[in-house]
């Protein structure tokens, strides 16, 4: 079934890879039609979402973010079909990298990088920085359930100098890694709501206490890799531009929790200048307290 499935859809989505982006992003608003208003897409959580983390905001102003976050939405899933049949080129125009030289400065010093970013604005295309660097790029990700999607995605970003590693094997793919003096650029987006544990880090994020995913954290601690905060804002429709901030440059020497409480108050921050780039989409405070 799973491959009817994509033999069924994977010809619509190579019309759309080839798509002109003007053809593309009018495909968008239609989409975006469609899903905020006809099928109301996870319009509940996205309200519920919105509300929490917004209290003093009024309701026309929660409905304003929900729109334009519903457009942004389409955008994105659209512009990761579309990777799939961009040029190095066109990549390089629409995706640009403000200040690399702040990872060139590690890459002079062969070590390896984590790169921490949510799920704002366009995560999906910081797939091309190995376009802009020497070190190999690898993104943890949770794997699809449908195996040809899952191929599909990998193959997608393959075509822009990345590779993808699934989350349950990162702690021993990347300790190999750098027990063989492979150095790679390691991409977390660690926005995600982890189920609680006994030892689970709970942290402030949005006005709620919730459970921190401090995986790359721990990981960075016990290796001494470097952690980089990533930036990334649209500019305009199509175009984004990321800037790297550094965290931390030596971990073991650093605090504990202090490196996964700069990033949510980083995070944070951006969600506050635009929340309509972020993913609202997934129940951020299912656990919170």
């Amino acid at each position: 079934m799973d491959r009817i499935i994509y033999l069924i859809i994977y010809p619509y989505l190579f019309l759309i890879s080839r798509m002109p982006f003007k053809i593309l992003y009018a495909f968008s608003d239609i989409a975006c039609f469609f899903i905020y208003r006809i099928i109301r897409y996870r319009r509940n959580i996205v309200r519920s979402n919105l509300m929490i983390a917004f209290p003093e905001y009024e309701v026309s102003k929660i409905k304003k973010i929900e729109k334009k976050f519903y457009s942004h939405f389409c955008d994105i899933f659209l512009e990761i079909i579309k990777s799939m049949g961009m040029s190095k080129a066109e990549m390089l125009e629409r995706f640009n990298v403000q200040n690399i030289e702040i990872l060139k400065i590690f890459e002079k010093e062969k070590r390896s990088i984590f790169l921490i970013c949510g799920h704002y604005s366009s995560w999906e295309w910081m797939m091309s920085l190995g376009y802009h660097i020497k070190h190999k790029g690898y993104g943890i990700y949770r794997p699809i359930r449908n195996p040809y999607f899952d191929r599909l995605i990998n193959k997608i970003r393959r075509c822009h100098n990345s590779e993808m590693i699934p989350q349950k094997k990162a702690v021993e793919i990347i300790k190999s890694k750098e027990l063989k003096k492979e150095l790679g650029v390691y991409g977390f987006a660690s926005d995600q709501s982890p189920r609680p544990k006994s030892s689970t880090y709970w942290i402030n994020f949005l006005g709620k206490k919730v459970p921190a995913y401090s995986g790359a954290e721990s990981l960075s601690r016990d290796l001494n890799i470097p952690v980089v905060f990533s930036k990334i804002n649209r500019i305009k429709r199509g175009y984004y531009n990321v800037e790297f901030k550094v965290i931390s440059s030596f971990p073991k020497n650093t605090k504990k929790n202090k490196i996964t409480n700069t990033y949510t108050k980083w995070l944070e921050k951006q969600i506050f200048e635009d929340p309509s780039q972020y993913l609202w989409t997934h129940k951020r405070f299912k656990f919170s307290q």
